[in-house]
């Protein structure tokens, strides 16, 4: 009885001093216990205020960043309409410098003098009509001096496309293995073929003279005006102002040339049956008038030498002209 007692007493008496500690000490338990919510709230709210901070930091520079480039293009697209205005009117001198030939403007007229005078005699010693040899001599000698030189303008920017693609991927190697931009277009002068050589060369001559680099690719793109040198003159305009990582652009531009380029040539694989088409059934009259004048003149004189006969040629030709030039539009793509 007296153990039961004993053990009764104990544990009350542990009950006893463990409510009197909790009365003495939850005061300052509680305290504790509010400091350390006031301490988390205040912790949590700088931690919050931080994260706000650098997401309204990350959204300005985003901000910033999307202006600098909008703003960029802007002036791209400025830039490129200035551009257009020298490029849909290109003075005959320039048209000149674009074909390669070192010829003047003055030269270049007096051999169209001379092709018309060479052909107006050749229509005169085998006794054409006046109108007909004046026809001739004026497609002679306005004519063909143009088309020679557009056919060699052509031949030259196609030259041009063919190389561009190899001359980025140099500058895209030279850049990756740590070379500035210059020191490229320096070795793209000096080993590539023509005409991106001379293009090239045109460019860093220009940079030595003091011009900022996006002016100087600009003239490329005045100097060649096709769509490669355009998107080379936008890209590395856009890494000038903006930034960037230029191998990769470069890299990326390359790749598309050289797309554009397959695709340009699988046009003209599948456009060339039209073509031929077209070429067959063009020169067709000309060849039976020839024949024909060949083999029974007098049968075919009457339509020179009567004026009905001459009023249903102009007729002829201009329908042929006309058939000549929507066959040509049908079967050319621009791309």
């Amino acid at each position: 009885m007296e153990t039961g007692t004993l053990l009764l007493f104990v544990i009350l008496s542990t009950v006893a001093a463990g409510g009197l500690a909790f009365a003495v000490l939850q005061p300052t338990i509680a305290r504790e216990k509010k400091t350390l919510q006031r301490r988390n709230v205040v912790s949590r709210s700088d931690s919050d205020r931080l994260a706000h901070k650098a997401s309204r930091d990350r959204l300005q520079e985003q901000v910033k960043r999307r202006k600098t480039i909008q703003n960029s293009l802007k002036d791209l697209e400025d830039r490129q309409k200035e551009r257009d205005k020298h490029v849909s009117k290109v003075p005959l001198n320039r048209r000149i410098e674009q074909a390669g030939w070192t010829i003047g403007v003055a030269q270049f007229w007096l051999i169209g003098a001379g092709l018309g005078l060479f052909a107006a005699l050749l229509c005169l010693l085998f006794g054409t009509p006046l109108l007909i040899t004046l026809g001739v001599m004026i497609i002679a000698g306005l004519g063909l001096p143009r088309f020679f030189l557009a056919r060699a303008r052509k031949k030259r920017f196609n030259a041009f496309t063919q190389e561009f693609p190899t001359a980025i991927d140099l500058i895209v190697r030279g850049v990756k293995s740590g070379l500035p931009l210059n020191d490229t277009l320096k070795m793209i002068a000096s080993e590539t073929s023509e005409p991106v050589r001379s293009e090239f060369r045109r460019i860093v001559e220009s940079q030595q003279m003091g011009m900022p680099i996006t002016e100087a690719v600009e003239r490329l793109y005045r100097n060649i005006p096709t769509s490669e040198a355009n998107f080379f003159a936008i890209v590395i305009g856009i890494q000038a102002q903006a930034g960037g990582n230029l191998s990769e652009a470069l890299g990326n531009l390359s790749r598309v040339l050289r797309e554009r380029k397959k695709m340009r040539d699988k046009i003209q694989a599948v456009s060339m049956e039209a073509k031929a088409s077209a070429g067959i059934i063009g020169s067709l009259p000309v060849v039976v008038f020839g024949l024909v004048t060949l083999t029974n003149p007098e049968y075919i004189s009457l339509l020179y030498t009567n004026i009905y006969g001459q009023i249903l040629m102009g007729i002829s030709a201009f329908w042929m002209l006309l058939g000549i030039m929507i066959m040509k539009k049908m079967i050319n793509f621009d791309f």
